[in-house]
């Protein structure tokens, strides 16, 4: 293996998830906190406070974040390629394995999150890692890569996870990516996108929402999944006053 192809794919790939987190978050940012932050205000979960040095704050983190995150990506996309079960044919398995790959991807992510956040919040870790992100009592776009170094090492530890223990094409990993990133903007947003009584829909019970995640950087605890509320329901983690606040935001809708 040469270096140079590393850091060739290194360079790629940190510009891609670059523009990825500036494109995607300043464009919801401008969205949700400029164009249309008077008419979205009865959805906004906590009252908007402006401080352009906690946007800062998270802004640089991420970006450390973006180094961290390519640098695992180029190890096991060119260093650690030949020990993985990554393939470059998205049709290799044919279409139904294509389009099952995606929610196996969605489930190992969900269980690896909830269990290292959690992790992350003891009490001997939570100073020394996980206070970063919860810096922001009250999350923004930008907050959705503001990590401590380690922190963004264990975040990232996914993509090995799922290259070495799931038969999976590489664009496909690639667009799983792109999701989760959306999917984090979402719950760090502070506005509630989701419908009115969504939380009692037989799926809805089970989604993970903006207002489930803006109550644990608020309160701390409580409220650890990622994309859906299985496992604090399975734990008893999932805060009981969830449904009443996600109802006191979609009140008006």
């Amino acid at each position: 293996m040469g270096w140079e192809k590393f850091f060739e794919v290194w360079m790629r790939i940190a510009g891609n998830i670059t523009m990825r987190y500036l494109g995607i978050a300043g464009v919801v940012f401008l969205i949700f906190y400029v164009l249309l932050k008077k008419p979205m205000q009865h959805r906004r979960i906590q009252p908007l406070v402006q401080k352009w040095k906690n946007y800062r704050r998270d802004i640089g983190f991420s970006l450390l974040t973006v180094v961290l995150f390519a640098t695992i990506a180029s190890l096991v996309f060119v260093v650690w390629r030949p020990y993985t079960q990554l393939f470059r044919d998205p049709l290799q398995y044919g279409w139904g394995y294509l389009v099952l790959s995606f929610p196996m991807m969605l489930l190992i992510h969900d269980a690896y999150f909830y269990w290292v956040h959690r992790i992350m919040h003891h009490p001997k870790l939570y100073k020394r890692i996980h206070h970063v992100h919860h810096l922001s009592t009250n999350p923004s776009p930008w907050t959705a890569y503001a990590f401590h170094p380690l922190e963004a090492i264990l975040e990232a530890g996914i993509i090995p996870l799922i290259a070495f223990t799931l038969p999976v094409s590489q664009q496909a990993l690639g667009y799983f990516l792109l999701f989760q990133f959306v999917y984090n903007v979402y719950g760090h947003l502070g506005y509630e996108l989701y419908p009115k009584n969504f939380h009692k829909h037989w799926l809805g019970k089970w989604i993970n929402t903006g207002t489930a995640h803006n109550q644990h950087h608020q309160y701390f605890h409580g409220n650890y999944g990622l994309y859906t509320l299985i496992w604090d329901r399975l734990f008893g983690t999932l805060r009981p006053d969830n449904p009443k606040k996600y109802e006191e935001v979609t009140k008006n809708s």
